[in-house]
């Protein structure tokens, strides 16, 4: 990876890691399509780990704020979803697995500008988990299917549950990925490198959340999330 390279990615997983840590979600869905088009290899190992990395630091400070009954549902319905994710990485190309997850960072946006606000009942959870697992296992990207289930919820209550069921279900899915052979030295080592990104821009969001209200940030992500999916669909079709 060039110097340049870096610093772009360095940047989209500092204000990624902002975004989740003040949302409750958006590591991957901010930063995934951006991350892609410079370096593939970081997808989705990587970004799961600096995920966990947010998750915890998030959780370390409002878990006070923890719905533990909605969380533990939607992880239920993690697990295979977890199983189905790792099984479709392993199976689909390399152009394959980023024009998916170009897809599902515009189906998500989709969802989540639409309004549609389902009743987080235990199936649709359930559901909710399971669409996260595969998503976010297959490609980073696990937040919209609980962002929609969770839209009610704000402040503390939204980050913490959101934070404690990315945390558990993104360790799931790292552990699924090690075993299809989807982790090596290289993911390992850009985490390391990456990590004091995702440390700033936590810090970072203890600030943006005083003084910058949720729609706004909301809107900045939607953007800046399509801008990046779009340009990695174009990326990939011109290397057809």
């Amino acid at each position: 990876m060039s110097t340049t390279g870096f610093v772009v990615v360095a940047l989209a997983i500092f204000f990624a890691s902002c975004m989740q840590a003040t949302i409750g979600f958006g590591m991957g869905m901010l930063a995934a399509p951006i991350v892609a088009i410079v370096d593939p290899s970081l997808v989705p190992g990587t970004l799961i780990m600096l995920a966990i990395l947010v998750s915890t630091l998030v959780l370390a400070r409002e878990g006070g704020s923890l719905d533990l009954s909605g969380a533990s549902w939607a992880l239920a319905g993690r697990i295979p979803g977890t199983i189905a994710g790792a099984l479709l990485l392993v199976l689909l190309p390399e152009r394959g697995l980023a024009l998916m997850l170009a897809a599902v960072v515009l189906f998500g946006i989709a969802l989540t500008s639409f309004g549609w606000i389902p009743l987080p009942r235990r199936r649709n959870l359930v559901v909710a988990g399971a669409a996260s697992g595969l998503l976010g296992t297959a490609t980073s990207i696990g937040g919209p299917p609980m962002a929609l289930i969770w839209q009610r919820n704000t402040g503390a209550e939204l980050r913490s549950t959101m934070s404690a069921f990315f945390l558990v279900g993104s360790i799931m899915s790292l552990g699924a990925l090690a075993v299809a052979g989807a982790i090596d030295r290289h993911t390992a080592l850009l985490f390391v490198v990456l990590a004091p990104a995702t440390i700033l821009g936590y810090i970072l969001s203890r600030y943006v959340n005083r003084v910058m209200d949720r729609r706004r940030l909301r809107l900045t992500a939607i953007t800046v999330s399509t801008i990046g999916a779009v340009v990695l669909i174009g990326q990939q079709l011109m290397a057809l």
